[in-house]
């Protein structure tokens, strides 16, 4: 059978335990408290980073969509170029014929003028000397 020394130990010992628990309660209590601290901050930053990365989806789809139209000015200037070139060529083309036929109607213009100016200096000099001026 127990003795009160027995007992009394005991109850020393049980209610050194009860003091214990009651700190340790109070560490846990107090790191719980830290804890939904932490989770609450938590929370807030992934709410800020969040915000954040949509900002950052939202400016990059405006550069995408920029980048696209300016492509698309880019092929439209550069069919247009091509275009613009095709038709200068062919305006060139155009010219180069007409000067070519021009050079071809003053070469014929020269050579009549030739003729008719050695025809002219025949006559002068078959008058001349049917009058006696060589």
């Amino acid at each position: 059978m127990p003795t009160a020394d027995d007992f009394e130990t005991r109850l020393t010992t049980v209610e050194r335990e009860v003091a214990r628990l009651r700190d340790q309660a109070t560490v846990t209590s107090s790191d719980v408290t830290a804890a939904r601290a932490d989770a609450a901050a938590v929370r807030v930053l992934a709410a800020g980073a969040d915000h954040d990365v949509s900002e950052i989806r939202a400016e990059r789809r405006a550069h995408t969509q920029a980048l696209n139209a300016l492509r698309e000015t880019q092929l439209d200037q550069g069919r247009e170029m091509r275009d613009g070139f095709a038709k200068q060529d062919r305006r060139i083309d155009t010219l180069e014929r007409r000067i070519d036929g021009l050079e071809h109607e003053m070469r014929q213009g020269f050579a009549t003028l030739a003729t008719g100016m050695a025809q002219i200096t025949a006559l002068l000099t078959n008058l001349g000397a049917s009058e006696g001026l060589e």
